[in-house]
């Protein structure tokens, strides 16, 4: 805490050139540990209470280039994404439609309840924001979905979205 301490002993100081009274000094000490002590406090705190948030990373199991797959292509449900940031929709070999970018989560839930062997497909475009497709990624993972693949938009499926509007 603070104090003032008071020397009994010390002389007064003389007035300078005659004029006014010597007043006495007194000296002031002021305890420093308690506010080292609330710093250290908000210290501990602040280190206990801070989340620190992990990054988030997708684990992506890749085959080898050799690996061969047949799969019926009744089971895979295709995702095109054009450069216009368009999305489409096709299961199998059936006709492609416009899909709601916000709702394709839900249709590919729905599609994997019904289908339980399903496999994704999402094809973009190369000139299509990456954003498109880390959306996708991080919306396969929060929908658990682990059976999908990424592809790139070709110029024969190109043609075969502009047929649909």
């Amino acid at each position: 805490m603070a104090g003032i301490q008071e020397t009994g002993s010390a002389p007064q100081p003389r007035p300078l050139f005659g004029k006014g009274s010597g007043r006495r000094r007194v000296g002031i000490r002021i305890d420093m540990t308690p506010m080292v002590d609330i710093a250290f406090l908000l210290l501990i705190f602040f280190m206990v209470t801070t989340v620190f948030r992990q990054q988030r990373a997708i684990e992506m199991n890749v085959p080898p280039l050799t690996a061969k797959v047949a799969v019926p292509e009744t089971n895979v449900f295709t995702v095109y994404i054009d450069q216009n940031e368009s999305v489409f929709t096709r299961l199998g070999p059936g006709a492609v439609s416009r899909t709601d970018a916000d709702h394709i989560f839900d249709i590919l839930r729905q599609q994997e309840t019904t289908n339980p062997n399903l496999i994704i497909l999402v094809k973009i475009h190369r000139q299509a924001k990456y954003k498109h497709m880390v959306d996708m990624l991080d919306g396969f993972e929060d929908a658990h979905l682990e059976r999908f693949s990424l592809a790139v938009l070709d110029t024969a499926d190109a043609k075969l979205l502009k047929g649909v509007q």
